[in-house]
């Protein structure tokens, strides 16, 4: 009990970052329309964060690794509220992309030493409670970080909800400096050394996975606000309700996958979960005029999605029980990727087709993480097999 209320200080601020993430979709029409550019356009902006988080976090930590761990969490804060800062005294939409860069790489690295001292703090056996909890603030920015960031962007302005983060990671980051031990840094891990996994195409192509389930994902939730704003009619008030709702389903799927991974496997419980959230969305794209079928689809879109990425997580371990960490965080690096991507493909949708189009769109690159997900079971498949071969002659040889 003496450490815990410091992991929840690093979960309060995992949800501060988190926020700075997500909300951005919350209020893509605010922002293009502040900003003077297209809803297309400022929805760039997650794909600038997504690559900056992806390319600059590995090589920040791998280059800093022999570093305090409460000095690199503190710089990374500090750093991460610099981005806030420069996101409310932007004058024009470059500037925004420069805040954004710098929140992603902030935030990025934040959570990567953040996860690593609630471990080392955490009581003996108590490690992975500490990190779920850290995980959970970051996971209650999508549930109660976008709706409220849309609450309060309508009633005032869009910047007051980075300023208000700004203030209260300052607060955490004192408290933090005050509290949190100084502890050794890591034996430092090279990049060609991370990456080297990548040349089993088992799990090459097992990454793959989410990086389809996120590119999918991301092309319509990008675009979610100016959707039901647009295309459904639904007032502010009514989008703030569906974000909170879509919020309360992510945490909902997110449960139900890892438990179906145990009771169900993880090959039916994958495949299942991505064949129902790109239907959701041909279906959601069919019937987004009608609000009153909007919002259950919509929380039935999240609950599926969410479901895939704690399958996902436990698939990618076993293929690397030795190299846990470094797998997983590929994987994040492949997430933020297809976030990237799917965030342009959005836009290109959005300019060119139309904004409903981007539901049957991230429907069919949903559909194409099925190609990776069966061809990489069929691989675990073809290796097991290989493996009891290779037992029983060596059982008839003795």
């Amino acid at each position: 009990m003496l450490n815990s209320w410091k992991i929840y200080i690093l979960a309060i601020v995992s949800f501060l970052v988190g926020t700075s993430e997500f909300v951005i979709a919350g209020i893509l029409d605010m922002v293009a329309s502040d900003v003077g550019v297209t809803v297309a356009a400022a929805g760039q902006l997650i794909t600038v964060y997504s690559l900056s988080y992806a390319i600059g976090t590995p090589i920040l930590i791998a280059f800093t690794a022999k570093m305090d761990r409460r000095k690199l969490m503190l710089s990374a804060l500090a750093m991460f509220i610099a981005g806030n800062l420069v996101t409310i005294s932007t004058t024009g939409f470059a500037m925004l992309v420069g805040a954004r860069i710098i929140l992603a790489i902030g935030t990025g690295v934040f959570m990567v030493v953040a996860l690593t001292v609630a471990a080392k703090i955490a009581q003996p056996g108590k490690q992975g409670s500490a990190i779920a909890t850290v995980l959970l603030g970051f996971n209650l920015a999508l549930i109660l970080g976008v709706p409220l960031g849309r609450v309060i962007a309508s009633f005032y302005d869009w910047k007051i909800i980075f300023a208000g983060i700004g203030v209260f990671s300052l607060i955490a980051a004192f408290v933090l400096l005050l509290t949190i031990p100084k502890s050794e840094g890591e034996t430092p891990v090279p990049i060609r050394e991370q990456l080297s996994l990548l040349k089993t195409p088992r799990i090459s192509v097992g990454l793959s996975i989410g990086f389809f389930w996120i590119l999918g994902y991301t092309i319509i939730y990008t675009y979610i606000s100016p959707f039901l704003l647009t295309i459904t009619g639904l007032s502010d008030r009514m989008v703030s309700i569906s974000l909170f709702a879509f919020g309360i389903a992510s945490l909902l799927g997110s449960q139900v996958g890892g438990y179906g991974a145990d009771k169900w496997g993880i090959p039916r419980t994958m495949i299942g979960g991505l064949l129902l959230h790109s239907g959701i969305l041909l279906l959601l794209t069919l019937f987004s005029h009608l609000s009153m079928f909007v919002l259950p689809l919509l929380m039935l879109w999240s609950f599926f999605a969410w479901s895939t990425g704690p399958v996902q997580q436990v698939y990618l371990i076993g293929m690397a029980p030795g190299a846990s960490g470094i797998i997983l965080s590929l994987n994040t690096s492949i997430i933020q990727l297809g976030m990237a991507v799917g965030a342009v493909i959005g836009g290109m949708v959005v300019e060119n087709i139309s904004l409903q189009a981007v539901g049957w769109i991230g429907a069919i690159g949903v559909a194409i993480g099925l190609i990776p997900a069966l061809l990489s079971f069929s691989m675990s498949g073809r290796s097991i097999t290989k493996d009891q071969k290779l037992t029983a002659e060596n059982n008839t040889e003795f």
